[in-house]
């Protein structure tokens, strides 16, 4: 388990520099077996020396790429995968480990909301490259797939980690689309008020 300060999507891209020692011991592990770890957000805490408070619902995730440093350090980038609950937190040494089972997700969304919510998106993103801020492309293409695209729409999504934890623990399709909707309409008209020069 590694527990972060950010949220990893399903099907979402994560790219990482691992230095704690115990991590750099996690990555050893994982790619000696399967090459899969869960991500889980830091409530309340810190990132590096442990005694963080963390959310029981994250993300199993794939390394795609591992590059070593040469120090014991590593750049990974993951991919998310299922949706994972933590029902037992293990002993931490020689790094976090936990007993997880699967999430159940519940597919079907409205494609009509798909437009609304896309045109949200593509507004934010515009106004976050005009005001000279890091973001996603606002032409970006999202997955036919109502399920992939709406994971896809999360991960693009200028949101801060507390609201990105909601939509990954939104129990449908349908629901994380009525929080985007939301959460999107809001940062657009705080956007465009920013760029107006409010």
């Amino acid at each position: 388990m590694f527990p972060l300060g950010t949220v990893l999507f399903p099907h979402g891209l994560l790219p990482l520099h691992v230095f704690e020692p115990r991590y750099q011991a996690l990555t050893r592990y994982c790619l000696d077996s399967d090459r899969q770890l869960g991500i889980v957000l830091i409530e309340r805490g810190s990132e590096v020396g442990g005694g963080d408070v963390r959310v029981p619902l994250g993300t199993r995730a794939h390394i795609v790429e591992a590059m070593a440093l040469g120090d014991g350090r590593w750049y990974l980038v993951l991919v998310g995968g299922d949706r994972i609950r933590v029902a037992r937190w293990l002993p931490e040494d020689p790094f976090p480990r936990a007993e997880i089972e699967v999430v159940e997700e519940l597919h079907g969304g409205d494609t009509a909301r798909r437009g609304v919510v896309e045109g949200l998106l593509r507004r934010a993103l515009a106004f976050k490259a005009e005001l000279g801020e890091a973001a996603a492309p606002a032409t970006a293409d999202l997955d036919p797939d109502l399920d992939v695209a709406t994971w896809q729409a999360a991960t693009m999504a200028p949101v801060g980690p507390a609201d990105a934890q909601r939509l990954l623990e939104a129990p449908s399709t349908d629901e994380r689309q009525r929080l985007l909707e939301a959460m999107l309409h809001d940062e657009v008209a705080v956007l465009a008020h920013r760029v107006g020069g409010g």
